[in-house]
């Protein structure tokens, strides 16, 4: 009988002490903290991404670059190893469009980033008025309202890329810099649903945007805590895309070449394979074996 009563004490003791120290534990933050700091949703606090810094871009002298080219590419994101583009938990438009209306970078409206937009230019890019008719059942009658519609980023299948190549003299390399980045719209006929033409809604500077895009995880299948990062994914090229336009006298795209006839596509990806061919060609002729 005192053995029992001794194991039912001190089952009441660990039950005073844990209830006494289980409030201590929950509610000795600061106001204003992060739930995430304390409710942690994986094993250990993710903070690689946050402390890893972003290099500076080297500066070759104007000399030591003897040649370049620059190219415009299409992201798709309906391709496979696109998929990251389009990931509900951030989307990549979710994150152009985070840094474009809270000012974090420069927003332009041309590919040659000569016409920055306002805010308020940014504002009517992103968000759409329109009107309504809405039947008001108390009073039987119609009434056209004003709603604002945000783009969303399902709408947004494409991405443009601005990229230069060039070689290096004096690190006798070739190397390629992304220039800028672009979504593209689909602007569909209202009364027919066909579409009409695909538009760029705004550019951004990539230079000006890498340390912002190293803030953000990129979403991977194969790894839940991969530390990969839209800095890192651009930077390793870890995408699909192909060359819509490269650098000529005429500034002719791709589809200006070839147009109007069954296989004009086909032609297009075969000559966009052509310039990457090119672009590897010139490099490997630079060197003896």
């Amino acid at each position: 009988m005192f053995k029992k009563l001794s194991f039912v004490l001190l089952g009441l003791c660990f039950a005073t002490v844990l209830s006494a120290q289980q409030p201590d534990q929950l509610y000795q933050t600061e106001e204003g903290t992060p739930l995430e700091d304390y409710y942690v949703d994986g094993v250990v606090k993710r903070t690689l991404i946050d402390e890893s810094p972003i290099l500076e871009y080297d500066q070759p002298r104007e000399s030591d670059v003897v040649w370049e080219r620059k190219l415009w590419r299409v992201i798709d994101v309906r391709e496979k190893m696109n998929t990251t583009f389009r990931s509900p938990l951030k989307p990549f438009f979710s994150i152009l469009r985070e840094m474009a209306e809270n000012g974090d970078v420069a927003v332009f409206q041309d590919e040659f980033f000569r016409e920055p937009l306002t805010i308020e230019e940014i504002d009517k890019e992103l968000n759409r008025i329109d009107t309504t008719t809405i039947f008001d059942y108390d009073t039987y009658e119609e009434k056209v309202e004003v709603v604002r519609n945000e783009i969303n980023w399902e709408d947004i299948k494409q991405y443009r890329m601005k990229e230069v190549w060039y070689f290096d003299k004096e690190a006798s390399v070739m190397k390629c810099r992304i220039l800028g980045i672009s979504p593209i719209l689909d602007e569909i006929d209202a009364d027919t649903g066909e579409l009409k033409y695909s538009r760029p809604l705004f550019w951004i500077y990539y230079p000006e945007a890498r340390e912002h895009l190293g803030k953000f995880r990129v979403e991977n299948d194969g790894n839940d805590i991969s530390p990969m990062t839209w800095y890192d994914l651009f930077e390793m090229r870890y995408f699909a895309s192909y060359i819509m336009k490269s650098s000529n006298t005429l500034d002719l795209r791709l589809q200006d070449k070839f147009y109007g006839y069954e296989r004009a596509g086909i032609d297009r990806l075969m000559e966009s394979d052509k310039i990457k061919a090119e672009l590897f060609n010139f490099e490997h002729d630079l060197w003896e074996y």
